[in-house]
């Protein structure tokens, strides 16, 4: 039975977020279309990360160097935490990141979680080649509003982001679903907060 991880970071609720609004169309449908599928949702605002900071770094250098009995307990703990967020991550086969653009980028937890999940032996392992992903057959969606116009564009370090690590993590079927330029006041915002939510529906029902 297929697993689907529905990913949001939105503070804001359903009916006010353009994100989470057309991901709600694209859950609604795909509940519909797969119907034995397991969905769990992770709200990254209520979503307890482990954070990399220097009791990770510090348990990290000493497995590095065969030293792996002398962790301290916290530095076992918070380790062992990241290797539970990348287990748990690696044990789906379908991904959903429903997102805002804050300042050209994600908000921070989006970053955050990215690093709990990338994890050397869980996720992408070195080999004498260089990283090789351990997703394998595996598809991920980006459901993403922005208030400008920035998809495609140099400036915009979300999306592009999102695909490049995804990619290196070893998930290659990558597909997007931008609504933008929701701000602007140029008559278009309905109609492209339509064509978002149709393109929901349909991606939804062969995911």
């Amino acid at each position: 039975m297929p697993k689907l991880l529905y990913i949001t970071c939105d503070q804001k609720p359903a009916e006010k977020s353009r994100s989470l609004s057309v991901g709600r169309v694209f859950l609604d449908e795909y509940r519909k279309s797969h119907p034995a599928d397991e969905i769990q949702i992770v709200d990254l605002y209520h979503h307890e990360m482990q954070r990399i900071d220097t009791d990770v770094l510090s348990g990290w250098s000493k497995m590095r160097s065969g030293q792996g009995a002398d962790l301290t307990t916290e530095e076992k703990r918070k380790t062992d935490r990241l290797n539970d967020h990348a287990g748990h991550f690696a044990s789906f086969d379908r991904y959903v990141f429903v997102t805002p653009m804050w300042n050209l980028g994600f908000p921070a937890e989006v970053k955050m979680y990215i690093d709990a999940i990338c994890i050397a032996g869980k996720t992408f392992q070195y080999t004498a080649n260089g990283p090789v992903g351990l997703l394998t057959n595996k598809k991920c969606l980006n459901i993403h509003s922005s208030g400008g116009y920035h998809y495609g564009k140099e400036e915009d370090h979300s999306v592009p982001y999102l695909r490049s690590i995804m990619g290196f993590m070893g998930v290659k079927d990558f597909d997007v679903i931008v609504a933008e330029g929701m701000d602007i006041p140029n008559g278009k915002e309905e109609e492209t907060m339509k064509a978002a939510l149709n393109k929901a529906a349909a991606v939804a029902s062969q995911f």
